[in-house]
């Protein structure tokens, strides 16, 4: 089930994101951005949906409608259940929201050294644009997927 989040999800919204990027510290020596967001503007400013699994909270994806595009922000699924297929139903739950929004285009970023994170975009049709370097944080690989 997937539902939007609100003001009163602002806690789990942060807890779950923090859990799901824990794994990702030790390889890039710090805490990743979605660890340290202001999670009181992002659900307010963003479209943050919820994905409930046997009633509780299991994964999220964080959206950012733009004028030509749609921007994931964020997906975060919690580390026991990661594998399980739901990163990819959100990812496609987030293409069907662009379309209905009358966007032909999907767009996300992530750290390169997020290596899994790169197969799965892959997997699902998501193409590398560039690599940016950013102070303090290494290369983030922009990528991208047109929409039929």
């Amino acid at each position: 089930m997937l539902r939007r989040a609100t003001p009163s999800d602002v806690a789990a919204v942060r807890d779950l994101t923090r859990a799901a990027y824990a794994k990702w510290v030790a390889v890039i020596g710090r805490e990743p951005r979605p660890m340290t967001a202001d999670y009181d503007v992002a659900v307010r400013d963003h479209a943050i949906d919820l994905l409930h699994v046997d009633g509780a909270l299991a994964a999220l994806i964080e959206m950012r409608p733009e004028s030509d595009h749609l921007m994931i922000v964020n997906v975060a699924v919690l580390p026991v259940l990661q594998g399980r297929g739901y990163g990819h139903a959100l990812l496609a739950h987030a293409e069907e929201f662009a379309r209905s929004l009358r966007l032909a285009e999907v767009r996300l970023y992530t750290n390169s050294r997020f290596t899994e994170n790169l197969r799965l975009y892959e997997r699902v049709g998501y193409r590398a644009d560039h690599e940016e370097v950013v102070p303090d944080i290494g290369i983030v690989m922009h990528m991208s997927k047109s929409l039929p």
